[in-house]
């Protein structure tokens, strides 16, 4: 018998309806968006909706996940979002 699959990580970023960017990490995205919409999610984001998913990518490993998230986050807002035109249009990494 084989060993199970680890999942997969992703990592995903989160506008709110005033223009401000969360990042999280998960495995299962759609779930853990239908959380913070139903306010069972982060803080940080009750009663800031409504909430779009502006980008989700697969990242591979729990640690790997957790790097790139902890990078994202030092941004600025303006770097956030020149990340994210860099990440969605293919040019550039972090």
């Amino acid at each position: 018998m084989s060993a199970p699959t680890p999942p997969r990580w992703y990592l995903y970023v989160i506008e709110t309806a005033g223009g401000a960017l969360y990042t999280g990490i998960t495995t299962d995205v759609a779930r853990r968006l239908a959380q913070h919409a139903a306010g069972r999610g982060a803080k940080a984001l009750r009663g800031r909706g409504p909430l779009t998913l502006v980008h989700q990518e697969a990242v591979g490993s729990r640690g790997e996940a957790l790097r790139l998230e902890a990078a994202v986050k030092r941004l600025s807002a303006a770097g956030k979002r020149t990340w994210l035109v860099r990440r969605t249009d293919g040019t550039g990494s972090m």
